[in-house]
């Protein structure tokens, strides 16, 4: 059966990273299909972030929304979920502050969507010396697509999701390695799991909760690894102190037979304002 996609929304999740979610921002006004919106799940940003989204606003080549809550600690699953449950579109793909989409980014998500798979997708590592050289705009990111050159110049430290073009159907019920930096999947199988589990705080493992539960919900994992690549920014680790907790919290629902977030998306009202 052939469903057809109607609309896609861009989940970018960030934190006080301007230079970085400009970038983002930037890219996707370049997309060659420009049916999506975009909504900035803001994880507390300061004022510069709000700024710079307010730029790209009234600049309007972006359907863009900004999914804004208070600052208190590293809550990316709850920045999702709100910025979830003011998208409009039927069809969502979450990425990172850092990763930039490749002009065809859009149509190949088209492409690759199919009922009842989510689909993952996969970085191209940039390094910190070209990442340094695009931020201070010496370079632009585009220019990574021409990978043989980049490659050989160090610039990228792997190739292969630029030069391998077809979705794979190997591992569809396996969780490991999804990663919500490049992630798809239909609005539909995200509600009927009620979202991301918010009791996840800090860095780790929410994306991999919310694989487990779309896997026993039914859902099957494609990999898009080739088709849906985006380019990683390079940047420091986040602070992973909290790592052991949810690693803790994800063995339990692995342990469990659910499928529905305990803190998830219901706590939402049924449509936004």
């Amino acid at each position: 059966m052939i469903q057809r996609i109607n609309k896609i929304s861009i989940i970018v999740t960030t934190y006080n990273s301007p230079d970085y979610l400009n970038l983002v921002l930037a890219a996707l006004e370049k997309q060659n299909n420009k049916n999506f919106d975009v909504v900035v799940a803001d994880d507390g940003s300061g004022s510069q972030t709000k700024a710079l989204i307010e730029k790209y606003q009234q600049g309007g080549k972006l359907q863009l929304i900004h999914a804004w809550h208070e600052d208190d600690g590293f809550r990316a699953a709850a920045a999702r979920n709100h910025a979830v449950f003011l998208s409009t579109g039927d069809y969502l793909v979450f990425i990172d502050g850092d990763c930039l989409a490749l002009p065809n980014f859009i149509d190949r998500q088209h492409e690759c969507a199919e009922p009842g798979y989510m689909v993952r997708g996969s970085r191209v590592m940039m390094t910190e010396a070209y990442t340094a050289r695009v931020l201070a705009g010496e370079t632009t990111p585009e220019k990574v697509c021409k990978w043989w050159s980049r490659r050989f110049a160090g610039d990228i430290e792997r190739m292969t999701p630029l030069i391998m073009p077809f979705p794979k159907y190997r591992k569809p019920t396996a969780w490991y390695g999804v990663k919500t930096c490049n992630l798809s999947m239909w609005r539909s199988d995200f509600d009927a799991v009620n979202g991301f589990d918010e009791r996840y705080v800090g860095w780790g493992h929410e994306d991999a909760d919310l694989a487990v539960r779309l896997i026993r919900n039914g859902v099957k994992r494609k990999e898009g690894r080739s088709v849906v690549p985006v380019i990683h920014l390079w940047h420091q680790e986040n602070d992973r102190s909290t790592l052991s907790d949810n690693e803790g919290r994800l063995a339990e629902v692995m342990a469990a037979d659910y499928t529905s977030a305990k803190l998830g998306l219901d706590q939402y009202p049924k449509t936004a304002d």
